[in-house]
């Protein structure tokens, strides 16, 4: 009887099945270090959140915070501030569009509207990430520029009261972190 017509295998068979099934599991047990090592460390993870109490933000005043390395704006604006930002016609805006890479709290990409951009239906709230869009300096606030917002002094672009670039070298808005309301008090980055 030859190799051919043996219905249950020889053990020549088995031993490449064993040699295979051995060497994947080998395989595998290589690789996993490598992928996990990929995942974000506990430090990492602790910070992928936090929480800013913002009861003592006054109008018209901001409260800046550090999330993810990066500074960011959590404004409280004047009635003044909130009309001069809804009376901008998209046309005039250098970043007539928000991405939702740009915006992750909105649903999809979305006009730069003054009303996408705030935390808030009244507009009173706005918070955003602090690093110039151009080569990542950090723009004064305060009323700063000269369109009311913020004004990075490293190449001179300015932001309007809801923090569209109006003019200078930055190429788009800038971003927005994600961002909720936690009760009246606190806002939830992350």
């Amino acid at each position: 009887m030859s190799h051919a017509e043996e219905p249950e295998g020889t053990r020549r068979d088995f031993l490449y099945y064993a040699t295979a099934s051995a060497g994947a599991v080998a395989a595998g047990a290589a690789a996993w270090p490598l992928i996990n090592q990929m995942n974000p460390s506990a430090d990492v993870l602790a910070l992928s959140s936090i929480r800013v109490d913002i009861s003592g933000v006054e109008v018209g005043t901001q409260l800046t915070v550090n999330f993810q390395g990066k500074p960011v704006f959590i404004r409280r604006r004047t009635q003044e501030e909130i009309d001069e930002a809804r009376a901008v016609k998209l046309e005039d805006l250098v970043d007539p569009i928000d991405y939702k890479w740009e915006n992750p709290n909105l649903e999809e990409d979305s006009p730069a509207l003054d009303e996408n951009r705030t935390m808030d239906e009244k507009g009173e709230w706005l918070v955003m990430i602090g690093v110039c869009t151009h080569l990542g300096c950090v723009p004064l606030g305060g009323r700063s520029g000269d369109f009311g917002g913020w004004f990075c002094p490293c190449h001179g672009s300015h932001y309007d009261t809801s923090g569209r670039i109006r003019k200078g070298p930055a190429p788009r808005n800038l971003d927005i972190p994600p961002a909720r309301f936690e009760g009246e008090s606190t806002i939830v980055l992350g």
